[in-house]
């Protein structure tokens, strides 16, 4: 059984940081793709990044790239999105995902790739 834990949700101003993490467990995490989306208020989950199993080029949303950073660590199991100079337009509430398998990267935005979600952590920011 596949399960995602996601972490490190809170609040903060605009401007500064937070540093979410993901921790899977019951199937080989070498050999997934993670990926995080996130959801505001009224609006469709969105694509946020996503990184393959082999820690290649990561994957950004162009709303959070220069801002946010996927990096995972197989030794542990997790995978972590740093998020920085935070604006209100990032609030939402963030999921994980995972996908067991390559996805082409014509494709690693779609939600619907990922079968297993965890859910999900709160990010609020505040002006």
């Amino acid at each position: 059984q596949v399960q995602l834990v996601e972490s490190g949700g809170g609040v903060v101003q605009a401007g500064g940081s937070l540093r979410l993490s993901c921790a899977v467990s019951g199937r080989t995490f070498s050999t997934s793709t993670m990926g995080w989306f996130r959801q505001a208020p009224g609006k469709d989950r969105e694509f946020v990044a996503a990184l393959g199993w082999s820690s290649g080029n990561p994957y950004y949303a162009d709303s959070v790239k220069g801002r946010f950073t996927i990096t995972r660590d197989n030794a542990k199991n997790t995978v972590s999105l740093q998020m920085s100079s935070l604006t209100p337009e990032d609030a939402a509430h963030y999921y994980c995902a995972a996908s067991f398998g390559i996805i082409g990267a014509s494709i690693i935005r779609q939600q619907q790739k990922y079968p297993y979600w965890g859910q999900g952590t709160q990010v609020t920011v505040s002006s």
